[in-house]
């Protein structure tokens, strides 16, 4: 039931999505996305991100999205949408059970629906889901960042685990492990502002309803989606630099060993700006995505209860 209800939610969005997916992670990468457009042939099939210039801050998402629209087809948008559509019901579910069985064991530890349990829950869920899922976004990422024109052979997922797996092992899988970990804190306080934000409405729900004459569920559903939309903005704005370095650690033959090291040499070589490249997409992408998916998975609760 769980995995159902988390991708009803998400499923539909990954694919709307994957084009400013494709943006963000290109933005975030060491490698000036632009500029592979430009180098030989060789250079584009085995460059190391590590050996190129850092990418300069004046490229925009919609300037991005033109140039790869040109240069690399409509179908370059669309890379690692595959491992997304695999990973994103396990991830979803992993993610939700656990959080509903962390906030159920909790409550019976602290006090009740607290900020306490809400943030213990959300990091226990956190962990539990990038451990099991990171070797499916770290091909993800991988296949987002390869740059290739439109006459070039692209690999696909399983090609790109192959390639992981003979030039890294297993432990390849888990580049960026470390970052999804720092990511936690995200998780952490979405939830956080998210369950205060939904607790507050369902105090005033009652009182609201019948003066603006909608139905209790509709203002319920659309205040569930504004919850999550205030919560993730919050959360993303204050934890996104993990994202930055979780992408630079997984790039292939980088430079970047561990999060300290990236954090390190981002901020010496391309200033603290460079921790938030990508933002832009992230917010336009991630926001209305998690709304839906957040309001959709309490409404599949709130009709669960009613069968």
């Amino acid at each position: 039931m769980d995995a159902f209800k988390s991708q009803c939610g998400g499923t539909a969005g990954a694919i709307l999505t994957c084009p400013l997916e494709v943006v963000k992670t290109r933005l975030q990468s060491s490698s000036l996305a632009l500029r592979p457009l430009y180098l030989s042939e060789v250079q584009l099939q085995g460059v190391s991100a590590g050996l190129m210039r850092p990418a300069p801050p004046s490229i925009g998402v919609l300037r991005l999205l033109r140039t790869i629209l040109e240069k690399e087809g409509i179908g370059s948008l669309f890379r690692g949408l595959g491992p997304t559509l695999v990973g994103v019901a396990p991830s979803r579910a992993v993610y939700f059970a656990a959080y509903s069985g962390a906030k159920e064991k909790l409550n019976v530890i602290f006090e009740p629906e607290s900020k306490k349990v809400h943030m213990l829950s959300a990091a226990c869920a956190g962990v539990t889901s990038a451990t099991l899922t990171n070797p499916i976004w770290l091909v993800k990422t991988r296949m987002q960042l390869e740059v290739r024109l439109k006459e070039d052979t692209r690999c696909n997922a399983l090609q790109c685990a192959m390639r992981v797996y003979r030039t890294e092992g297993l432990r390849g899988f888990y580049r960026g492990i470390s970052a999804s970990y720092a990511g936690v804190s995200e998780t952490m306080i979405h939830f956080v502002i998210y369950e205060a934000i939904k607790q507050r409405l369902r105090e005033q729900q009652s009182l609201l309803s019948p003066a603006l004459g909608l139905p209790t569920d509709t203002l319920d559903f659309f205040g569930l989606m504004g919850a999550a939309a205030v919560s993730k903005t919050c959360a993303s704005c204050i934890a996104y630099p993990h994202e930055v370095i979780r992408t630079r650690l997984r790039e292939e033959g980088s430079r970047y060993c561990s999060f300290v090291q990236t954090l390190r040499l981002v901020v010496q070589e391309e200033g603290l700006l460079a921790l938030y490249r990508g933002l832009l997409a992230q917010m336009i992408r991630q926001i209305p995505n998690t709304a839906i998916t957040m309001a959709t998975y309490e409404l599949i609760i709130h009709l669960a209860t009613k069968l």
